[in-house]
Order: structure tokens, then sequence, then C-alpha cells
């Protein structure tokens, strides 16, 4: 079956099968490929109702209150929006995040293999916070691409 969607990406594509495993096999934690606008809230450390400066109140667009009485991201792509960063520096325990889409879904996928166990998982806890920390540093070398200027010439033009 993965045989299959290869030949057919390389089909609708022209990259070898060598360029695209490279490319589909990336860390989305190092070199960014876009602008961290998403939200993340590392539930681990999260106190939710009972924060002094609850971000589902102050953000009510973007979080709320989850069964487990924590915070939780509802929609995303709100990095620009005033209440969101309000929400974000507000938080005493520093448990929001700005990250890109592909990392969100990572540490998503990650918590929730950590809030479904019953049992200590401080080491997928550790996991979290470690990758929540080197997103943050990626982040913050992310470039966005320049403008392409369009190019002029100091040559004199005779126009009669």
């Amino acid at each position: 079956m993965i045989r299959r969607i290869i030949q057919a990406y390389e089909m609708l594509t022209n990259y070898s099968r060598s360029e695209i495993i490279e490319g589909e096999c990336l860390d989305p934690f190092d070199h960014p490929k876009c602008e961290a606008l998403d939200v993340f809230v590392n539930e681990v450390l999260c106190v939710g109702k009972r924060c002094p400066y609850p971000c589902f109140k102050t953000a009510s667009h973007v979080f709320s209150c989850s069964s487990t009485a924590t915070a939780r991201a509802m929609s995303q792509g709100h990095g620009e929006d005033y209440r969101v960063q309000a929400a974000v520096n507000q938080c005493p325990r520093n448990c929001i995040h700005y990250v890109t889409p592909s990392q969100r879904i990572i540490l998503e996928e990650l918590l929730d293999s950590v809030l479904d166990k019953p049992y200590d998982c401080s080491a997928e806890a550790e996991l979290i916070y470690a990758l929540i920390v080197k997103a943050q540093f990626e982040n913050n070398r992310y470039q966005k691409p320049k403008k392409k200027q369009p190019e002029s010439s100091n040559k004199h033009v005779d126009w009669f």
C-alpha cells in the first residue's frame, strides 16, 4: 500500500523516491517551515479552573475548559490576536505555547497518550516539555521568506 502511494506521488510530482522519503521524515521541531501561530496548552501543567487568570475567560473564542478541568485550545491560527497573546502572557504556570501546526499535532497526540494513562507518565511529560522547549527555540529562529524585490535597472533607456 505504501509503495503504491509513493509510486502515485512520484508520478504526480517529479521527485525521486529518496527525496519523498527524506521530505516526509523531517522533524517538524527542526527548522520549521511556517510561522508558529497555533497554540498548544500543556494540560499536565495547567491548573484550569483554579487559575487566577483563566485563558478560557480571556480568549473564550480560542480556549475552553476541558472535561479534566484544564484549559484546551479549540481553534487555531490566532497568533496575531491580542486576547490570545494576553492569555499566553498571563498564564502563571507558563503552559500555553505558540507552535506550528505540525508541532501541535505531535504534541497533542503525545499529551492525549499521557492523559489517558492512569499510571505515572513522567517520562512522557518530560518529553512533552523537551519538545516544547525545542519548538520555542526553533520557532524563534524562523524567518519569514523575503519578498522578491522587482528587478530594476540603472541603464538609461531612450524611449524616442
